[in-house]
């Protein structure tokens, strides 16, 4: 039997995940009490093989309930069953953000402030994220990223290390993203702006690849890239980073940042890397039309 807790910071996934775990033949609870969870694995398990899969959502909504999460664990480990931990995490900037689009109050903080909730709870759930398995942060994932990323772990059972890379595409015009781990300059390469067919159209746009990539200085940029991102991703996985946030601009982050952006998407991607890749302003000028 495949038993999977899902856990995480408030607003970082857990509903979305919990959907997705269903979609994928799953038995899901969502906020069991810890203390309920040996008793039903064993429930589960009478079931002669038709409940052989659950996914459990257990997080501090539970109360004083939560604390009971640790024994529970071991007990199930007393008796033979085997599970994983899948924690979701999020940035401060964006849980911030989801609670007010959403005019939720935080669990941890009913009468004060959300950023304030944000710190008791990663301080309760600090344990707990040392001893997961999985590690996803959705800072930057869409739903159905974070839908590919557990089909690729719970539906078609692909191990992975826990670093997300993620790519992004910017204008310096615009300014440089904040949570940027890297950040790349590629205003030195042929700019397509200079063309008019080519002005309008974005990195997204084979020609407009096809032009940026068409000198040697381009190529050769692009491996010493990969070379350098290839060689530190070990290095953040060994220090434990969870996210690395790769931006790469050029002036109006609309051809050049975008084409380099996309070949080294899908070089570590081929690589075998969690990667996802977004455009910040790629689309700026048609949404100021609208």
């Amino acid at each position: 039997m495949r038993v999977v807790i899902i856990t995480g910071l408030s607003g970082a996934g857990k509903s979305q995940a919990v959907k997705h775990m269903e979609d994928f033949g799953y038995y899901c609870v969502d906020n069991l009490p810890p203390i309920l969870i040996p008793k039903f694995i064993e429930l589960c398990n009478q079931t002669h093989g038709k409940i052989d899969k659950i996914a459990l959502v257990i997080d501090i909504r539970g109360g004083l309930f939560f604390e009971d999460l640790y024994e529970s664990l071991d007990n199930i480990e007393e008796l033979g069953y085997q599970y994983e931990i899948l924690f979701l995490d999020a940035s401060d900037e964006v849980l911030v953000k989801r609670f007010k689009e959403t005019r939720r109050s935080h669990p941890m903080s009913q009468e004060g402030s959300i950023g304030e909730g944000i710190v008791k709870e990663r301080g309760k759930l600090k344990k707990l994220k040392k001893m997961s398995g999985h590690i996803i942060d959705t800072t930057r994932l869409l739903p159905y990223q974070l839908k590919e990323e557990l089909k690729n772990i719970y539906l078609e059972g692909n191990e992975s290390n826990n670093l997300m890379i993620s790519i992004l595409s910017f204008g310096f015009k615009h300014g440089i993203p904040l949570d940027a781990d890297l950040v790349f300059d590629v205003r030195f390469l042929p700019n397509p702006y200079y063309i008019e067919e080519l002005r309008d159209l974005t990195g997204n746009d084979e020609i407009v690849r096809d032009y940026v990539m068409n000198s040697q200085v381009s190529v050769t940029f692009s491996k010493k890239l990969l070379d350098l991102i290839t060689f530190l991703i070990p290095q953040y996985i060994k220090e434990g980073k969870n996210q690395l946030v790769i931006a790469i601009g050029c002036t109006g982050g609309r051809h050049r940042s975008v084409t380099i952006g996309h070949l080294l998407y899908h070089q570590l991607k081929k690589n075998g890397n969690r990667v996802i890749i977004n455009h910040r302003d790629s689309l700026l000028k048609e949404r100021k039309k609208d």
